[in-house]
């Protein structure tokens, strides 16, 4: 579980979470319409999903 928790806090997840309150926020308070918001956050989401999914496939053909 310890081991789950430490790969979750890297700057890289750090910075997707950050946006992502971020950008919620801005939707929620108006200052960001919502289709801007769904756009910046679905490339959020893929990057980070994407380099997951690439570190995984890379550790696993070493």
């Amino acid at each position: 579980m310890l081991q789950r928790l430490a790969k979750l806090i890297d700057v890289k997840s750090i910075v997707t979470i950050s946006l992502t309150w971020v950008f919620a926020y801005l939707a929620a308070a108006g200052k960001v319409q919502v289709d801007q918001f769904l756009t910046v956050f679905t490339v959020i989401i893929a990057f980070y999903f994407g380099t997951q999914s690439q570190k995984a496939a890379t550790g696993k053909g070493e």
